[in-house]
């Protein structure tokens, strides 16, 4: 069974609190250690869109108008769809 999306919230909330810094959270939905996040902005704004999946089971949320931490990694909505998104697997997103 899939996780829930407040299960996914409750695991970003502990991978975001951890940044820059790598989180070894286990996945709410496989178990797995493979949690990863990035972050989409416009250059110099505090917030912008996490892609938060894991690389196992590739489930996980996106969110909009979130804080980005100092350290974290951001990609540029300036930047081409095809470089933002690389490395950003078309994961199934929790409902």
């Amino acid at each position: 069974m899939m996780a829930t999306f407040d299960e996914w919230l409750d695991a970003y909330d502990i991978v975001y609190r951890t940044l820059p810094a790598a989180s070894n959270l286990a996945c709410p939905n496989c178990g797995h250690r493979t949690l990863r996040v990035v972050f989409t902005a416009q250059s110099g704004a505090g917030h912008g869109y996490a892609s938060f999946w894991c690389d196992t089971c590739l489930e996980g949320i996106y969110l909009s108008r979130t804080p980005v931490p100092v350290g974290a990694d951001v990609r540029s909505t300036d930047d081409p769809i095809v470089e933002r998104n690389r490395d950003i697997p078309d994961y199934r997103l929790a409902t």
